[in-house]
């Protein structure tokens, strides 16, 4: 087989590890001989280093993404009782860590061209329990904070931001992360600025927030086996916080070549049946995943077409989370949230990464245009 015609894969971090390969391997030499593995220092120069780069005044490296949400609700003293507003049309972890900290998701609607909540939708599910609204950056696309913002602020809730998606993405000239009341993201592999395991962290210029975090995510200790509260084992070690520090310096380019990919699908696509992603008006978007629609009950012909051409796809939400096993009792019923039920079954995502070169992207459209 050519190299012409060789499968494209969906996702290949192996080019990025290699460029990374001496450089990392001597950071873990450098922490080993430190004697150091947990919350050390690169871990607390890293949280300095990346609450500089999104604008915000602290940063709190915890295990995972969905430690950054659960750890944040929990330090906005979210509980059983209360509500919190977000996305059905994202990873269960959204929803999952309001679960888990007792209270309850309420889902809102999106907007069909973002894909992110719809501020008019989240509107209309404000109760009087409602605490926080934790809308989901999805894909990469920053949601419309100014008017969640809006929203939040005459009611006086707080705002979680979810950037597990969107790290370095823009609204309005601000790094998602730095908008809400907090911000939460992830560092799994394959996201915009990933590590080599799981690793997580909050965002806030809340000073008091940040201490509470701090201490929630290692027992509830105020000093060395002294406890306050019950917290969580939830830190990030050194080692990954290493490689993140060294991958950070280089994020603005990899957002870069993501973008350059979006556009060059952009150019080639978009005189077809299909519906591309939209740059956010004002904004920055950081294309962790290009997703695209597909009207006409055509989408997994198309999919198939594609896979069976090489092109792998992935259709990261079948079913939206209102209308999931795990959340049967909270009464959703088919056809409460139209958008998301639409967008469930014509959406999927072409591979994008910042290593796909020009000839694989040239090979994904001709196989796209090819079905069309």
């Amino acid at each position: 087989m050519s190299e012409r015609d060789a499968p494209v894969p969906y996702l290949d971090l192996t080019g990025e590890f290699a460029g990374l390969r001496q450089e990392w391997f001597d950071m873990i030499g450098s922490t080993g001989a430190s004697g150091g593995w947990i919350l050390g220092p690169n871990v607390r120069a890293l949280e300095e280093e990346i609450a500089a780069y999104v604008g915000v005044g602290q940063a709190v490296a915890v295990a995972n993404g969905t430690d950054a949400l659960i750890l944040s609700l929990r330090a906005l003293g979210i509980g059983p009782g209360d509500e919190v507003i977000t996305s059905p049309f994202t990873f269960f972890a959204s929803a999952e860590a309001i679960s888990v900290v007792g209270a309850r998701p309420v889902f809102a609607d999106l907007d069909p061209v973002s894909f992110n909540i719809d501020p008019a939708s989240v509107e209309r599910k404000l109760t009087e329990r409602t605490r926080a609204i934790l809308p989901v950056h999805i894909f990469g696309c920053p949601a419309d904070m100014g008017a969640i913002m809006d929203l939040a602020g005459t009611r006086g809730l707080a705002v979680v931001e979810d950037l597990a998606q969107a790290f370095g993405a823009e609204h309005a000239g601000r790094k998602v992360g730095s908008i809400g009341t907090a911000g939460a993201t992830s560092f799994y592999p394959t996201k915009v600025l990933g590590c080599y395991g799981d690793g997580g962290m909050v965002f806030t210029s809340d000073e008091g927030l940040a201490a509470h975090l701090r201490k929630l995510r290692n027992h509830g200790a105020s000093a060395p086996f002294l406890h306050d509260e019950l917290g969580y084992n939830s830190r990030l070690d050194e080692i990954q916080a290493a490689l993140l520090r060294i991958k950070l310096r280089s994020v603005e380019d990899a957002i870069t070549r993501r973008n350059a990919v979006a556009d060059a699908y952009g150019e080639r696509l978009r005189d077809l049946d299909l519906i591309l992603p939209q740059r956010p008006p004002g904004g920055r978007h950081a294309f962790n995943l290009y997703t695209v629609r597909v009207t006409g009950g055509r989408r997994d012909a198309l999919r198939a077409h594609l896979g069976e051409r090489g092109v792998p796809t992935a259709q990261c939400y079948p079913l939206g989370m209102h209308l999931q096993e795990v959340y049967r009792d909270l009464g959703a019923r088919p056809g409460d949230l139209p958008v998301v039920e639409q967008l469930c079954t014509e959406t999927f995502s072409l591979p994008i990464y910042p290593d796909l070169d020009a000839p694989q992207v040239e090979r994904v459209c001709a196989a796209v245009r090819e079905f069309f």
